[in-house]
């Protein structure tokens, strides 16, 4: 590895960063800080409750329609820029998709570099990268920049001058050959950093981890799935929808040793609750995607998890998606949201917008599950989950048998299924208001055709056994997205703001009563808590990037990543628009199964996604540029 180094003898002017903590402990008092002054965007979510909301309120419904760029700037990367820049005092810190370069900006001197840090990692990575090489940001603590790695190397940087401090290898190996891959943002909590896991397309068993940010020494690992030690799970005293999940759980649902590369990644967000001390995540799809394949729940992927920060113990666990059969990972961020009133009690909650196309309301200190409805009627898979406490079923959706990749079988093309697999909403985060009481949503309005296969396990290489075609929801008119507003606490959609691909920005909610989110067109958009739109910008390129705001020098500015790509671009990010590179993607994640003429092939490459997306490339290119705007005074 290696650090380029600029300007080093410039000392960054901001009051807000704090280098001489006194030990880790007070490193989330720090993060914490930063987060309570709004003119900071200290951590990727907005806040540790995953909101997405700001408090900033210069740029208003009324002044929006005037924002201008004020400066830009370029990643040099040409691939899929998800996350977003983080602002701590007068210095902002942008990062790119593989090879994952971190730039600090002097906001008091035009954006001037003041380091860059740009790490050497084996190529090898780049093809095991599931959906594009992304990388969803950077997080901030104790005086350190925290870059976890496509190659899941987790480095800490002095955030002043961008020298290496500690490294710690995250996964077993860091070449590629065992499938393992980083493209989640950590998230810094007390005196620890936390990470997760990609790689749930090659076998690759998920887990959580937590490193002790002064040194980088493992505190604590839960794994998603094996025995109550390695899961952190107590038999007696973690619950599932308020019952001990008893002995084994980790494993009694899979079929002899399967679940050793059961899946169940953790690539998503993760949220903190600082008074219950609880980190709450998801956990992906089990492997293999043909269900045939893997009997049982799969106990414990497509899951929501709440663990203790310090220990890792789990105190409640709830699966979504028992043994999932339509690539529905559970990732997705957990919102925690204060006050909510439901049945007349206000209830502090856990809100969280599943790629299976339901959004549940839970009670984040017992699990408890208060609401559990679809957030977009073209949902079919499943007529609804059973809320009734005294039934067997309780938790669980009642699953359509026309739309059961099981129930049809090994080699048979299920058709019409709603959502598709990369779901109602992928990882692009969504916000809430406090001010509203709503949640305002990205989302994905995308059904598709799915046949499983069956395929053999080989470490490091695809995992994957079924192929995949989508296209539009019917009677939608074409269009793959909708930004809409949901009550929580009713289960219901309270405006819809159709949208001609699916909306795969996070969004951003402030108190001058704009909603923001981006388009994979491009467009940076504002609305009204009404949903009407108030403002557009067409950036570069597509927008997969999450809106962020911050103040400096009293003005108000709202910064996006734009680069096209993720598994809605990765026809557009990777080329496979030319048939011979669609080809080759078949060849290296198919195990010799003939996917027909060429059309076939170009259609279900990406796991579906290129065909669904194909018209995307009449509309943006490929691009990675940070655009920052403002409204001029």
């Amino acid at each position: 590895m290696r650090v380029h180094k600029n300007l080093m003898g410039i000392a960054l002017a901001t009051t807000a960063m704090s280098f001489s903590l006194a030990g880790g402990a007070l490193a989330n008092d720090d993060v914490q800080g930063l987060i309570s002054d709004s003119k900071n965007w200290a951590i990727q979510t907005g806040d540790y409750a995953n909101t997405r909301y700001s408090k900033l309120n210069k740029i208003t419904k009324d002044n929006v329609k005037n924002l201008q760029v004020a400066w830009t700037f370029s990643t040099g990367v040409l691939r899929g820029h998800e996350g977003g820049p983080l602002i701590v005092g007068d210095v902002m810190y942008v990062h790119a998709p593989f090879p994952n370069t971190v730039y600090a900006l002097d906001l008091n001197n035009d954006g001037k570099i003041l380091w860059r840090y740009e790490p050497k990692q084996d190529p090898n990575v780049i093809p095991i990268m599931c959906c594009d090489t992304v990388n969803r940001g950077v997080a901030y603590g104790d005086g350190k920049i925290f870059l976890y790695q496509a190659d899941t190397t987790l480095v800490a940087l002095d955030a002043k001058t961008g020298k290496v401090a500690w490294s710690v290898k995250n996964a077993e190996v860091i070449d590629g050959s065992k499938g393992e891959s980083g493209t989640s943002a950590p998230m810094v909590v007390k005196d620890k950093v936390i990470v997760g896991i990609s790689g749930g397309e090659f076998g690759v068993r998920g887990s959580l981890t937590a490193y002790n940010i002064a040194d980088g020494k493992q505190a604590w690992r839960a794994w998603s799935m094996g025995s109550d030690k390695e899961t952190l799970i107590d038999p007696e005293k973690t619950t599932h929808l308020g019952k001990p999940v008893g002995a084994d759980s980790g494993t009694n649902t899979w079929e002899g040793d399967q679940w050793k590369i059961g899946g169940g990644t953790t690539w998503g967000w993760y949220s903190y609750d600082p008074k219950l001390n609880l980190i709450y995540y998801g956990t992906g799809n089990p492997s293999t995607w043909n269900p045939s394949q893997r009997p049982g729940d799969n106990r414990w992927s497509m899951t929501i998890m709440a663990r203790d920060a310090d220990t890792g113990m789990a105190k409640w666990l709830y699966q979504m998606t028992p043994h999932d059969e339509w690539d529905y990972d559970g990732v997705n961020e957990m919102i925690l949201a204060d006050g909510i009133e439901i049945e007349g009690k206000p209830r502090d909650v856990l809100v969280h917008f599943d790629r299976n196309g339901f959004a549940y309301t839970m009670d984040r200190a017992t699990g408890e599950l208060l609401v559990a409805k679809k957030y977009d009627p073209a949902v079919n898979w499943a007529t609804e989950v059973d809320m009734d406490k005294d039934s067997k079923t309780y938790g669980r959706p009642k699953v359509v048998d026309k739309y059961s990749t099981q129930v049809q079988g090994e080699d048979v093309n299920t058709t019409g299924i709603c959502p598709a697999a990369l779901g109602t909403k992928d990882q692009q985060p969504a916000a809430y208001s406090p001010k509203t009481k709503l949640f305002y949503v990205p989302t994905n309005h995308v059904c598709m055709d799915y046949e499983p296969y069956k395929v053999n396990y080989t470490a490091g290489q695809p995992y994957v056994g079924a192929t995949l075609s989508m296209y539009p929801a019917p009677n939608s008119h074409g269009g793959m997205g909708n930004f809409i507003a949901w009550d929580a606490a009713k289960g219901e959609i309270v405006w819809s703001k159709p949208e001609q691909f699916s909306v795969w920005s996070g969004a951003l909610a402030t108190d001058g009563d704009v909603v923001f989110y981006g388009t994979l067109e491009g467009y940076l958009k504002a609305v009204d808590k009404d949903g009407k739109e108030l403002y557009k910008f067409k950036t570069p390129s597509g927008i997969i990037g999450n809106v962020t705001t911050y103040e400096h020098k009293g003005k108000q500015y709202v910064a996006v990543l734009s680069g096209v790509g993720g598994w809605a671009g990765i026809g557009l990010a990777a080329g496979l628009l030319a048939p011979e590179n669609a080809t080759a993607w078949h060849g290296a994640v198919d195990q010799g199964r003939a996917q027909g003429d060429e059309a076939a092939v170009i259609g279900t490459a990406g796991l579906g996604a290129v065909g669904g997306y194909a018209a995307l490339a009449d509309y943006t290119t490929l691009g990675g540029q940070l655009t920052v705007f403002t409204v001029p005074e």
